[in-house]
């Protein structure tokens, strides 16, 4: 997870919480919003956490959202492991950094947003497009999409070679 900042056409700040899952490479979420704290953060994660199952770790900077008192009792419940990057060391936290370097490029850098419900409406259909249409060499061509739903299908040919189907 990582944050990102822009700005409206008006020159109002607004802020963007993008989270990756680094073993798909799908885009789980772009949060949008003027301020995005600790609590956003949290209610993401819950989010996600109903739709995937909660990860057995997250990778974030030290950012005060990250190390606050709300994520730190989210992690703690669901048993998380919150991997912190060192200061100054972007590269500890590659994959987030190459993504949001791609949604600068193709999204942020090409659109004026009037307000903030225009800024989800394009960050949500850009995220869309980057986990069905992008292949990714990493991912032996595929898209994240078409990666994760191979990997679910073969998870569950496991278990049930497991159990003796």
């Amino acid at each position: 997870m990582d944050f990102m900042a822009d700005q409206l056409g008006d020159g109002g700040k607004i802020r963007f919480l993008t989270v990756i899952d680094v073993f798909t490479r799908e885009a789980l979420a772009i949060e949008v919003g003027e301020r995005l704290r600790g609590e956003d953060v949290a209610t993401v994660l819950n989010c996600l956490v109903r739709q995937r199952g909660a990860p057995s770790a997250m990778f974030v900077d030290n950012g005060a959202e990250f190390t606050g008192q709300i994520v730190d009792l989210w992690a703690y419940h669901h048993k998380v492991r919150m991997d912190f990057s060192r200061p100054g060391t972007p590269t500890d936290n590659a994959h987030i950094e190459s993504f949001n370097g791609s949604f600068r490029d193709e999204c942020l850098n090409l659109n004026w947003f009037a307000s903030i419900a225009e800024a989800k409406r394009h960050a949500e259909a850009w995220r869309r497009d980057y986990n069905e249409s992008r292949p990714h060499m990493a991912l032996n061509g595929l898209s994240p999409a078409e990666f994760a739903r191979q990997q679910r299908t073969c998870d569950k040919k496991q278990r049930l070679m497991a159990v003796g189907f």
